[in-house]
């Protein structure tokens, strides 16, 4: 039990004095940034799936 203890303080300690959080700014940013990537994916994603069908569509009607 001792070592749970330990473990516990230990990550408290780590997280509030060792960590390096990022400024809101910061955090912001990325946030926008992995919306917008995923914006680009998923219309990316949908474009191919959208060729994909037409393509599979033209090839089953032959």
């Amino acid at each position: 039990m001792s070592k749970f203890n330990n473990y516990l303080k230990e990550s408290y300690t780590e997280l509030t004095k060792k960590v390096t959080w990022p400024t809101w700014s910061k955090l912001q940013s990325s946030a926008f940034l992995v919306m917008v990537a995923t914006a680009v994916i998923a219309v990316f994603l949908s474009i191919v799936d959208f060729a994909f069908q037409h393509l599979m569509t033209f090839i089953y009607t032959l």
